[in-house]
């Protein structure tokens, strides 16, 4: 994966993949007026669990303009790609493992995001801590905060599905599914915030992006009705 080409190879591939099962499942979105919604709000910041992520580029209308976080990693290279070809711009970079940007030369990314947000891209990015699933980080509550945009947590998922024996359960998405997406309520975070305020914060996006996750593989198993 370190070759260029094999990097291009799967990044090509992969954004070709995604569109199929696009294409081949029919999703429903809850609530049905969310984009009614974000028009009001834009631009925004979307948060998504890491390994549930794949189709995120999907949640969002075409007429959105998105910027997504993507590590340094080689693997990042792959995802970056497969990004672009499904027409969401990049921005390289990543926090420490208390998903905070200003260390490890995460301060480029986390002022190239506030600039981002600033000429009306949103920005979408996952936010657990790295290697610590289901764990919110606090980096993306600082970038709530410092850029004053609310935080949607959103959860893509689909019925035919492979989930991987890592450490963010990933879900490889498969064609011909019934699919969800599920956006939870605006989390907001005040300029003058404190520790204990951004602490908050960030726990009520953990919930919420737990609940929004537990609702979109409810809808797609049917567990549950999609209109509840």
């Amino acid at each position: 994966m370190r070759a260029p080409w094999m990097q291009a190879a799967f990044g090509v591939g992969g954004a070709a993949y995604l569109r199929l099962v696009w294409r081949t499942s029919r999703f429903v979105v809850e609530p049905a007026n969310i984009y009614d919604e974000l028009d009001r709000e834009l631009p925004v910041i979307f948060a998504f669990w890491h390994g549930q992520h794949f189709m995120g580029s999907f949640a969002k209308p075409e007429r959105y303009r998105a910027k997504v976080l993507i590590s340094r990693h080689r693997d990042g290279e792959v995802n970056a790609i497969a990004m672009q070809r499904l027409g969401v711009e990049t921005i390289r970079g990543s926090g420490d493992h208390a998903r905070r940007f200003d260390r490890k030369g995460g301060v480029s990314a986390f002022m190239s995001m506030l600039t981002a947000l600033e000429n009306n891209w949103s920005m979408a990015l996952t936010a657990d801590i790295p290697k610590v699933s289901r764990v919110a980080g606090i980096g993306i509550v600082k970038l709530a905060q410092k850029s004053g945009r609310p935080i949607y947590p959103v959860a893509v998922a689909t019925s035919r599905r492979v989930t991987m024996p890592s450490w963010d359960r990933a879900a490889i998405n498969l064609p011909f599914s019934r699919g969800a997406i599920v956006v939870g309520s605006a989390i907001r975070v005040a300029p003058t915030a404190d520790a204990d305020q951004l602490e908050r914060a960030r726990v009520m996006l953990e919930q919420t992006l737990n609940a929004v996750n537990a609702r979109a593989y409810a809808i797609v198993d049917r567990r549950i009705r999609a209109d509840g």
